[in-house]
Parts: structure tokens; sequence; C-alpha cells
């Protein structure tokens, strides 16, 4: 995981004990932010929810997957109905400007370096 976000531990048993399941992450960084790609399969927009406060995000979401009319589930693999996430942001990222989209069960969360922490190029000028 990148050196600006990193999964909350204590977030992370708390939603253990809320009964939520614990979507899997990739974190990608480069020169100008971070980008967190979350698999939600079943979560629709209406029932993501995505909350910064101070340096901590949280993603959640409501499942649901309804069987199709006038069938029944006779077993289900993931019996939860919610997702939970919780990470801890660097100080060094722009969480005025977090911008976020969700495509095919999977959210796409955009967190741009602040601008004194991103890498800027210095004109050299020759006397």
């Amino acid at each position: 995981m990148s050196n600006n976000v990193t999964t909350n531990q204590a977030e992370q048993d708390k939603a253990r004990n809320e009964a939520a399941l614990v979507p899997p992450v990739d974190v990608v960084e480069d020169s100008t932010g971070i980008t967190l790609y979350a698999d939600l399969p079943g979560v629709a927009k209406e029932a993501l929810h995505l909350r910064i406060e101070a340096d901590t995000l949280t993603i959640e979401g409501e499942l649901s997957i309804a069987a199709p009319e006038g069938m029944q589930a006779t077993h289900a693999d993931v019996a939860l109905n919610r997702y939970r996430r919780v990470f801890t942001l660097s100080k060094e990222l722009d969480t005025a400007k977090v911008s976020a989209e969700l495509s095919g069960g999977v959210l796409r969360v955009r967190i741009p370096k602040a601008e004194h922490a991103q890498p800027r190029r210095i004109e050299v000028t020759v006397h």
C-alpha cells in the first residue's frame, strides 16, 4: 500500500464487529496523487457512501442483489449485505479535491496530492 494511504486497523476491526464485508482495494500512486479501486459488486450508486473526516476515508455500501421473480435463494456464499473499508490518508493529499465514479461494480476514487506535495518544474535562467 502507498505511503499516502494506509488501512485504518481500528476501523477495520470495528467493521468486522459490525458484520460488514471488507472489499478488496487496489491503490495506485503516481506523481500527482493516488487512485483507489474498490470492488463493490451489487452496490448501486444510491447505496454507496463515501466520507472523509479529518484524515480518514470511509467507503460504505449496501448490497442489493435481488433474486429473479419467482425464484428464491437456497444458498448464499455471502450472507452479509454491506461493505465497509476505512483508510487513513497522509497530509500530502488534498481531500478537498476528491472525485469518485462507480462503473461495473468497481469504485474509482481519485485523491490528488496537495499542490505543495506535487513535483514541479523549476525554470533555470541564464545570465
